[in-house]
Formats: structure tokens, C-alpha cells, sequence
């Protein structure tokens, strides 16, 4: 551990020698502030220290959202999805709802800064090989137990445990996993005293702040680790489950006789399941079913203008992809899947898609505002190649089916790449599957779309997606030059350098074609007027404790 000096004050670093080189590279040009803003915070300098390093002033940090008024009902339309252990979770819309009881060490906000929540504050030393968790001081868990390092001690090596089906936490650890026992490495997790915890990797790892701020990574009670917050409702959060219902609605309230560890407004919040057809999300909006939408898409954005709500809008690395499983055949034969990325043409599908709301991609799933991000040569789309390498593969006469869930812009996209195929002389069915089923096989498919939420880095997406046999790897791609390179580019914290190897990791991408990921989106919400703090969140977090209604 190379030794260097910090500049601490009371909620984190004012300073960093490496967040300084960064906020050199910003004035010359070199970062843009997001990019700038994610490595500087994640090595713990605050995000107001990190704004002051580069001369500019907090946009989204705390104390710049709107002081709501006390108590109110507010109801958000969202699916409303079966809760389980918060490492398996797979879907942002769980962690919505259980925020308001188990929260997080850190949060993500738009601008690309990190804030403490259950942690005051953290550091990074300089190679990134040793975090030093400092926990907030005076929380207390709701069944009157003290909030100490025991319990994130207990998260993290719970978070490492890859033998837990589904616990994609351990794929965000990344080295911290002994590959040897699935589970954490020995000595890597340390209680230093009640308050703080250090985490130690064998090698440099850029990835853990950003993997401890995403939905799956909940804070659980030490003696829960690994059950339902449905099931104990025990949590640091304002409050609890009065009642769920799978499909219809979720309810929460004030927890009684719980004294929470900092501000909250509402008395109750109810999230709302319309299904997955906006047109139902729409009419519920005029019938007064609901305040806040979780996410409005394709021509309900301008519908939802028109009737006079509050439009949020960010820019993210939020995608779809259209990917072949290559552990099914015909997709184990890479002339295959050459034959269909050269099918589609990405822009037909932004505009069919999402009505041109965002940007073309490449397929290979890393975003240009990815700070490590590669510009490759365009692809190429040639319906004409296509059909010649097809049939060189021996499966012109083959049919493909092509699978979606029933809703909007998933389906449209889908739609979009079916029809071009269709145009190259593919044989294509099309299989559209309810929603309330859809999402139980998502990983096993044949051929199919999915969503995928923004992420703060290149890398992070890649380990999460085509690790090899990772749980969420669902287009059973596997590598070793991939995986070996990934590794690498995880312990790399200058960009540049990391996207040197970038290219290859994206070349790889496309000359495997691995994925249909045809365009980057713009995510939207509307809320009723008279509703604060709603703004739609580059990973769809809503937190029940910030949301309210103006004074």
C-alpha cells in the first residue's frame, strides 16, 4: 500500500492525490465533469470537495433537493414484483420499494457523484487495493439494535458468497471472491473498531464503490443476511410493509416507535401496479390512480406534457439488447450471430424503438459517456452479406424465434429487429410473452430482448453481463481472452490507459456478435404538479425518503 496524504473533514475527503490528477485532466480537457465526478467520489472525496477541486458548484448533492412538506399519501405507478433476498434482486422496482426499510452505504446521483448514506464517509488509497469504511454514527436498526461495522462486515462477505443462486453481489466484487471457495477471501473484510470497516483486494479494483451503490446491494441486519426484508421488516429505513400484493399494490408506512436517523416527509407511500401497457398507465394518470410515473416512454412522454405534469428527463447508458443465447443452437455458430448484427441497422430501431428518444450504439454495450469508452470503426449493415453468411452457416432455411415481453418499447425494438431480419431472408416468429411471466426465464432464452440499466463504468457492465458464467450472463457468451482482459481493466484507474484495452474488449464484442445493443436511451417520469424531489434517476431509483409534496 503505497503511503500518500489525505485531506479529511467530517463526512469525507476535501482531497485525493489522484482525485487532484483527475481534476487537472477535467481543465485540460481531458474529462468531462460526469467522468470526472464518478472517480473522484469514488475514492471518497465529497462531492461538494470535488465540484470545489475543478472550480464549479454542486448541482445534485444533498441539501439541493426541495424541503417537502410533513406527511401526505403519494402513489407511484410501478410493477409491483415478488421481493426476495436483496442480493438476488434483478429488477430496480424491488429495490424501490424496500429503500424505505433497508437502505444503502452509498447513493448514485445523476451528476455521477457518490454520497454516503449508512457511510459518513470512505477512502480509497491510490492503487484502489484498500477501502476504509467510515460508518455514519447513531443509526439504529428498527427492532432497537445499534447499526455497527459487525453488519457491514456481514453484507459485504454476504455479498461474496457466489454459491447463493442468483446473488449477482458477488460478480460486483469482483477479486474480493476467493475463486477457489466462492466465497469471501480470508482477511479480505475487517472490523477495525465499531465504526469502521476496511476491505482489502489482492489486486487494484476500481469497481467496489459504484457495486456497493446499486439496487441489489441493501443493507441487510447482521442475523438476516440472506432472507426477505418482506418477510422480517427489520431495516434502518423510516419504514415498513403494511401491505403487498404481488402484481396490485404495495403499501408502506411510518414504522411506529422507530426514530429515524434523519429527515422524511410522507406518512404513507403506495406503489401502484398498472401492468406493463402504458396506454393503461396513461389513462390511470387521468383518472387520478396515481402521482408519479416510474418511467414514461415513446409517445406517452409527449401525452403525459400535454395533460400538464412535470416532465424528468437524464441522459444515461440505459439500453436493450436483442441477443442470441450461444449455449442454444443455431447461436453457438458465430457466422450466426455475425449474420444478424449485420441484418440490423441500430438507427431503425432507436426510431422504431423509442421514437428516436436517445442515440445509436455498437454493440458491444459500452456507452460513449463511459469514461473508459473506445470510438471503433462503424459496423457494418449489409442485408445483402448477411443472407450470403446465413447460408454459409447451413441455416437459411432455419427458423428463428424471437422473443419479447409484452409491453412498449421492448416489444417495438423487437419488432424493429424482426422485420429487418425478415428483410435479409431469415425465417423469423415472433413470440411476444405477458410481462407477469416473461421475466422468469429472462436469462435462458434462445433469443430474446431485455433492458438494462445505466451503469457508472464500462467495466462494471461487462462483468455483470458476459463474465463468463456469471448469473446475469444471459447471452451465455464465454471468453478467456475476454475475461482475462476485463480482470485487468478493473484494477486500472486511469482511463485512458484502461480504454487501450477497451478496444479490445469491444472488438471482441462485435467480432463474437454477441448482442443486438442498438441505442442508448434518454429516461423519462412525469409527476402530477405539486410533487418534489421526483426527478427520474439515471437507475431508476426512487427513494420514499425524499419524495414529498411542496410546502
Amino acid at each position: 500500500m503505497k503511503d500518500f496524504t489525505h485531506t479529511r473533514a467530517e463526512g469525507g475527503l476535501t482531497t485525493h492525490p489522484v482525485a487532484e490528477m483527475y481534476a487537472a485532466e477535467h481543465k485540460a480537457g481531458k474529462l468531462d465533469r460526469r467522468e470526472f465526478l464518478v472517480r473522484a467520489t469514488a475514492l471518497g472525496v465529497t462531492a461538494a470537495a470535488a465540484y470545489s477541486l475543478i472550480g464549479a458548484r454542486p448541482a445534485l448533492a444533498d441539501g439541493h433537493r426541495v424541503t417537502p412538506a410533513m406527511g401526505g399519501t403519494l402513489r407511484i405507478q410501478q410493477e409491483v414484483r415478488a421481493l426476495k433476498d436483496p442480493r438476488t434482486y434483478d429488477w430496480s422496482q424491488m429495490g424501490n420499494v424496500t429503500r424505505g426499510i433497508t437502505e444503502y452505504l452509498i447513493e448514485y446521483h445523476n451528476d455521477g457523484s457518490f454520497e454516503g448514506v449508512l457511510l459518513d464517509s470512505w477512502e480509497a488509497n491510490e492503487d484502489a487495493t484498500v477501502y476504509t469504511l467510515n460508518l455514519r454514527q447513531g443509526i439504529m436498526w428498527n427492532n432497537g439494535d445499534p447499526f455497527t461495522a459487525e453488519d457491514v462486515a456481514a453484507n459485504i462477505i454476504g455479498f461474496c458468497d457466489s454459491t447463493v443462486e442468483g446473488n449477482s453481489m458477488a460478480t460486483r466484487m469482483g477479486e474480493l471472491v476467493d475463486p477457489d471457495t466462492g466465497v469471501a477471501r480470508e482477511g479480505a473484510i475487517e472490523v477495525v473498531d465499531e465504526h469502521t470497516v476496511r476491505v482489502t483486494y489482492p489486486s487494484p479494483d476500481i469497481t467496489f464503490v459504484p457495486g456497493i451503490a446499486d439496487y441489489p446491494s441493501a443493507i441487510q441486519h447482521r442475523d438476516y443476511i440472506g432472507t426477505n426484508p418482506a418477510d422480517h421488516g427489520v431495516g434502518t429505513g423510516a419504514y415498513e410493509i403494511a401491505e403487498y400484493e404481488v402484481g396490485v399494490q404495495a403499501r408502506l408506512v411510518r414504522k411506529e416507535g422507530h426514530t429515524y436517523w434523519r429527515d422524511t416527509y410522507l406518512d404513507e407511500i403506495v406503489f401502484v401496479d398498472l401492468g406493463q401497457d402504458p396506454a393503461a398507465w396513461f389513462a390511470g394518470a387521468e383518472a387520478d390512480e396515481f402521482d408519479m410515473t416510474y418511467e414514461t416512454v415513446g409517445e406517452f412522454i409527449d401525452l403525459f406534457d400535454a395533460i400538464g405534469w412535470n416532465k424528468g428527463e437524464v441522459i444515461t447508458a440505459a439500453t436493450v439488447v436483442i441477443r442470441p443465447n450461444q449455449n442454444n443452437a443455431p447461436y453457438d455458430d458465430v457466422r450466426v450471430r455475425n449474420a444478424i448484427q449485420m441484418a440490423v441497422d441500430n438507427q431503425v430501431c432507436l426510431d422504431l424503438g423509442v421514437n428516436g428518444q436517445g442515440v445509436p450504439a455498437e454493440n458491444h454495450h459500452v456507452c460513449p459517456i463511459h469514461p473508459e469508452y473506445a470510438e471503433l470503426p462503424p459496423q457494418v449493415f449489409d442485408p445483402e452479406a448477411a443472407r450470403a453468411l446465413l447460408e454459409e452457416s447451413g441455416h437459411a432455411d432455419t427458423e428463428f424465434e424471437l422473443i419479447s415481453i409484452d409491453d412498449d418499447y421492448r416489444k417495438n425494438t423487437t419488432d424493429a429487429v424482426a422485420a429487418q431480419l425478415r428483410d435479409a431472408g431469415f425465417n423469423v416468429t415472433r413470440t411476444i410473452i405477458p410481462g407477469s411471466t416473461f421475466w422468469n426465464d429472462w436469462t435462458s432464452y434462445p433469443f430474446s430482448s431485455t433492458n438494462w440499466n445505466h451503469r457508472e463504468l464500462g467495466v462494471m457492465i461487462l462483468n455483470l453481463a458476459y463474465r463468463t458464467g456469471v448469473p446475469w450472463n444471459e447471452s451465455g457468451f464465454s471468453n478467456e481472452e475476454f475475461d482475462r482482459l476485463l480482470t485487468e481493466a478493473n484494477g486500472i484507474q486511469d482511463a485512458d490507459e484502461r480504454r487501450e484495452i477497451m478496444v479490445r474488449l469491444e472488438t471482441i464484442m462485435q467480432e463474437e456478435g454477441v448482442t443486438i445493443q442498438p441505442y442508448w436511451r434518454s429516461l423519462y417520469n412525469h409527476a402530477r404538479p405539486g410533487v418534489v424531489n421526483a426527478a427520474m434517476h439515471a437507475k431508476f431509483e426512487i427513494n420514499p425518503h425524499y419524495v414529498g409534496f411542496e410546502s
